[in-house]
C-alpha cells in the first residue's frame, strides 16, 4: 500500500515547464515512453518564488526505468469508471480521465494494493496552467491492500509554485517551472459512509520540475508519509526521485568522454576495438537512454553486436587494471 499511494504523486509528470502548460503539448498519449533515472541523494526542494535556483548538483543518478502509457481494456474501464489512458511503471499503475481542460487520476494499483478514486476523480492538473496556478480538489473513493480495505477521502492542492534555473547533476537548465502537489487523504472503514472517523492518513508531496523541452519532468521527488495505527504503521516516511533519462546522458558522459576507437561504424556483425586491445576485458553496451541491453566478454579485441537491433547505442569497455571505462557511440546497422 505504501508504494501505491506513493506513485499516486509521481505522475506529477505530464506539464510542461515553460510559462505556460498546455494540453496540446503536455497531455500523455496512448503508446507514448518515458524513460527515467533513480536518483540517490538529498534533493533541495527549499527555493520559492520566481528567478529560484534549485541547486540538486550533488546528486547521483542510478539505473534506468522506462515508463509507458496505453490505452485501458474494457475490463479496466470497468473497474475505473471514466478512464481513458493508463501508465504502467515498474510496480505500478496509474489510470486517467482525459477532457479537454483536465487530467484526473481515477485508479491506481500494485501487486498488493488498489486505490480507486471512481466516487470522485481527482484533479492532477487543469490546463492551462503558469506560474502562480493553484487549485485544490476533492477525492474519494475506496482502498484495498494486503494490511486494510476501506473508504478514502481526502484532497489534493496543485499549484505552481516556483520557476527558475534548475541545477541537476551536472547540467543546467533555465525557464524550469516547478508543480508542487500535496495530497492529504484520510483512510476510513468500509461502513463509515459518513466518513467520521478516520482509521489513518497518507499525507503525499511531490515536486516536479519542466521546461519547454521536454514533455515529461526534467526532475520529481515524492515524499510520502503514512499513519494507520491500526495496521502498525505509524508516521513511517519513505523518499523517492526520478530524473529524465536523456537529461541525464550527459552525466553518465558516454559521449563527452569519448577515447575509445572502435570500427566498423555503423557495425553489423562486431566491433573491433582498435589498439591496446590486450587491456580490454568486458563490454557493456547501452541504449541512448542509458539502459543496459548487452554486457560481453571481449575475445581478441572484438564484441559480437549481430543480435542488437538496428540502432545507435554506446559501448563501455573496461579491463583488470581498475582504469576508468572508455566509451564511444557506434550505430547498429
Amino acid at each position: 500500500m505504501r508504494q501505491t499511494l506513493l506513485f499516486l504523486l509521481m505522475a506529477s509528470g505530464v506539464i510542461s515547464a515553460q510559462t505556460t502548460i498546455t494540453k496540446a503539448f503536455n497531455d500523455p498519449l496512448s503508446g507514448e515512453t518515458a524513460n527515467y533515472l533513480s536518483v540517490t541523494g538529498t534533493p533541495d526542494n527549499s527555493a520559492t518564488g520566481s528567478a529560484a535556483t534549485f541547486n540538486n548538483a550533488s546528486l547521483v543518478f542510478g539505473p534506468a526505468s522506462v515508463t509507458n502509457y496505453s490505452t485501458p481494456t474494457s475490463t479496466e474501464v470497468t473497474t475505473f469508471p471514466n478512464s481513458t489512458l493508463k501508465m504502467v511503471a515498474p510496480g505500478n499503475t496509474v489510470y486517467y480521465k482525459q477532457s479537454a481542460s483536465k487530467l484526473e487520476i481515477t485508479g491506481l494499483a500494485i501487486t498488493d494494493a488498489t486505490l480507486n478514486l471512481a466516487s470522485n476523480n481527482g484533479t492532477f492538473i487543469s490546463y492551462p496552467a503558469a506560474f502562480g496556478y493553484s487549485e485544490t480538489d476533492q477525492a474519494q473513493g475506496t482502498f484495498s491492500s494486503t494490511a486494510a480495505s476501506g473508504l478514502c477521502k481526502g484532497t489534493i492542492t496543485i499549484s505552481a509554485d516556483a520557476s527558475g534555473t534548475l541545477i541537476l547533476g551536472s547540467a543546467t537548465y533555465s525557464n524550469v517551472l516547478r508543480i508542487k502537489s500535496v495530497q492529504n487523504f484520510n483512510l476510513h472503514l468500509p461502513n463509515d459512509t459518513s466518513f467520521l472517523f478516520p482509521i489513518g492518513t497518507i499525507v503525499n508531496t511531490s515536486y516536479s520540475y519542466y521546461n519547454s523541452t521536454y514533455k515529461f519532468p526534467l526532475f520529481t521527488t515524492i515524499q510520502t508519509v503514512i499513519n494507520v495505527p491500526l495496521a502498525g504503521i505509524n508516521n513511517q516516511t519513505t523518499n523517492a526521485a526520478q530524473a529524465l533519462n536523456t537529461v541525464n546522458l550527459a552525466t553518465r558522459e558516454f559521449a563527452a568522454k569519448e577515447k575509445l576507437t572502435i570500427y566498423p561504424n555503423p557495425a553489423q556483425e562486431f566491433i573491433q576495438i582498435k589498439g591496446g586491445t590486450e587491456k580490454y576485458a568486458v563490454a557493456k553496451i547501452y541504449t541512448l537512454d542509458g539502459r543496459l541491453v548487452e554486457t560481453s566478454d571481449i575475445k581478441s579485441g572484438k564484441v559480437q553486436v549481430s543480435a542488437l537491433p538496428a540502432a545507435s547505442y554506446f559501448i563501455e569497455v573496461s579491463g583488470k587494471d581498475n582504469k576508468k571505462p572508455e566509451t564511444a557511440k557506434f550505430i547498429k546497422k
